[in-house]
């Protein structure tokens, strides 16, 4: 099934995200989670892969083991700048195979441990190059997503800068796009409306983030530049070793942001999941009844 597709039919859509993990237990446990979540009938799910390409093998095997064992749609999460078009093409061929049709398309990030890092000779060096490799050599056989960034991506100056390059990636024939987090819904609705004024028209999906841990989330955050509002940060920080307590926060605020995104029409949610479902499960009960009724087979 394509998201793509059914986003242009209007279905309201909810998806969750996963990262593969390092150890049997840990991917035991994530698919405990991905069944778990199964039951609120997801429109799709999503697993990241690592800067480098460092989980290329973990990724197509927890993305081969959702689509055949559980049954979902899934989209692979796929980064380009360190490999070269034939890996790329390895990689999507492959996907293709095992009838995979959703690519989320990213640059990348540089590896951490590897500072002098340059991509290889041949490499896309953009999310952009990836999308128009994806649509030159396989048409419309996936549907490609892309990142969005409402703050600003790290690297760049400004929001104009940032919608330019967003746009670039969009005419380069991408279907949607998912965001990167965000506590305050201003910076979503700003950028929503700098994308309408650009002539930006695909749908752009709020990514949330619950919080159960503030501080790997503020780790998180002030890698992405998204900003935690002080408010909330007043209320975490008495209680940051108290996980519950920060669950419990977390888990309001979120139902909070998520309740505001309903109401002002977004096109679906997008929840970072962390492979853990307790807090995702919490914030879908208490806004469930507020969310679109979706029939993915209309």
């Amino acid at each position: 099934m394509k998201i793509g597709d059914l986003l242009r039919k209007g279905v309201f859509s909810v998806s969750f995200e996963f990262f593969p993990p390092k150890t049997p237990e840990g991917e035991r446990q994530l698919f405990e989670t991905v069944r778990e979540l199964k039951e609120l009938k997801p429109t799709f799910v999503s697993v990241t892969y690592g800067a480098g390409g460092s989980t290329r093998d973990r990724t197509r095997r927890v993305v081969k083991r959702i689509h055949e064992e559980i049954g979902l749609t899934v989209m692979a999460h796929l980064t380009c700048i360190a490999h070269t078009r034939e890996e790329l093409m390895e990689i999507l061929e492959d996907y293709r195979s095992i009838g995979i049709e959703n690519i989320l398309a990213l640059r990348g990030d540089i590896p951490r441990d590897m500072p002098d890092f340059r991509p290889p000779e041949g490499a896309c060096r953009y999310a952009k190059e990836l999308v128009e490799l994806i649509r030159r050599r396989f048409g419309d056989h996936f549907s490609v997503g892309v990142a969005s960034y409402p703050e600003g991506h790290p690297e760049s100056p400004n929001m104009e800068w940032e919608i330019r390059f967003f746009k670039e990636k969009v005419d380069a024939g991408a279907d949607f796009s998912i965001t990167q987090m965000f506590f305050e819904n201003r910076y979503y609705y700003e950028f929503v409306e700098l994308c309408d004024r650009a002539g930006i028209e695909i749908p752009i999906i709020p990514g949330i983030m619950p919080i159960t841990n503030f501080r790997q989330i503020k780790k998180f955050a002030s890698m992405c530049g998204a900003t935690i509002p002080q408010s909330l940060i007043e209320r975490m920080e008495p209680v940051e070793d108290r996980p519950e307590e920060v669950a419990k926060i977390g888990v309001e605020f979120a139902i909070g942001q998520c309740e505001e995104l309903l109401k002002n029409g977004v096109p679906g949610l997008h929840f970072y999941t962390l492979n853990k479902s307790r807090a995702t499960i919490e914030i879908y009960s208490a806004i469930k009844d507020m969310v679109p009724v979706r029939d993915l087979y209309a």
